[in-house]
């Protein structure tokens, strides 16, 4: 669905821009699951070849 595509690219680009936020904030906020969230952010840091940030 594209709410969890929304959501999951929010939770990105918060990684991305040193304001992280949990996947339940997110999931909470966009009205899907952290599962949803989880499987998408694979799925799109896998696509752009993000790599899991080391702090």
């Amino acid at each position: 669905a594209p709410s969890g595509v929304a959501a999951a690219v929010i939770y990105i680009s918060a990684m991305v821009c040193n304001r992280p936020c949990t996947q339940k904030e997110v999931a909470e906020v966009a009205g899907v699951t952290e599962v949803t969230i989880r499987n998408r952010y694979k799925r799109i840091s896998a696509a752009i070849g993000l790599q899991k940030p080391t702090a």
